[in-house]
């Protein structure tokens, strides 16, 4: 029985797919800043561990209490929606040690088990929006961007150790709490882009608009994992595809 470990579990995406590697039958290791029990069904194979990604300290204790995995899933992560120049210096750093520098760390964390057992996969939930660009999502743009590019260049990396790496690439879903962090840290939007802002988060908010669901993102986790015939940027959601199709 295979055991995948997932961070960002507390809602969406990642507790959608901790749901659906259970329904396979996998083992799973759920993991969220502060766990909570009934989230997630009762099961003998579902442990709930509490990771900070941006916490060398939290990673470590928890790679060590998760012992053996096969599947490394990175899908903790914060929005925000500001333009530039509304952005504080902090802000711009608490996306980046989340987004992309937490990832880092967790993958640093598990690769030597994997290097020793010659297998392992490890799956990294960015964004569409680095397929496609945005307004008022630069920087969270560029923390995703940077995962894509440290991905792609970590598959070639491993790939003598029989360890593969992936992408999944979700759209805008409104079961995330991507609004809720993104208005935790995003700070005001300076006046001169107010009139432009409105009209953005207007179409945001365009019900017959497509968007990707927390199932989409599940399944296409799960292909990246089980899957080696899968290809390394893998798009969930009818809108993340129909971004991927239209890439210049």
């Amino acid at each position: 029985m295979k055991t995948v470990m997932i961070t960002g579990c507390s809602s969406g995406f990642g507790l959608e797919t901790a749901r659906y590697f259970l329904e396979q039958g996998w083992k799973v290791i759920a993991t969220m800043r502060t766990p909570q029990e009934g989230l997630l069904p009762q099961s003998d194979r579902l442990r709930l561990l509490a990771l900070d990604v941006t916490s060398q300290q939290s990673i470590d204790r928890a790679i060590s209490d998760a012992g053996d995995i096969d599947v490394l899933v990175n899908n903790a992560g914060i929005g925000m929606l500001n333009a530039l120049e509304g952005v504080s210096p902090e802000a711009v750093r608490e996306i980046f040690a989340t987004n992309t520098l937490g990832t880092i760390a967790m993958t640093q964390a598990v690769l030597p088990q994997f290097r020793q057992r010659r297998a392992g996969a490890i799956v990294n939930v960015t964004s569409a929006v680095t397929l496609k660009p945005l307004p008022l999502l630069a920087v969270y743009t560029a923390s995703k961007a940077a995962v894509n590019a440290f991905t792609e260049s970590l598959a070639l990396e491993l790939a003598p150790f029989n360890i593969r790496v992936g992408l999944v690439l979700p759209g805008r879903s409104p079961a995330t709490r991507f609004g809720e962090n993104a208005q935790r840290i995003m700070g005001e939007i300076p006046a001169e882009y107010a009139v432009f802002s409105q009209q953005i988060f207007h179409g945001m908010q365009d019900e017959r608009a497509k968007v990707t669901r927390p199932e989409d993102v599940a399944q296409a986790v799960w292909q990246m994992a089980t899957d080696p015939d899968t290809p390394i940027r893998l798009p969930a959601g009818e809108d993340a595809r129909e971004m991927a199709g239209n890439r210049v």
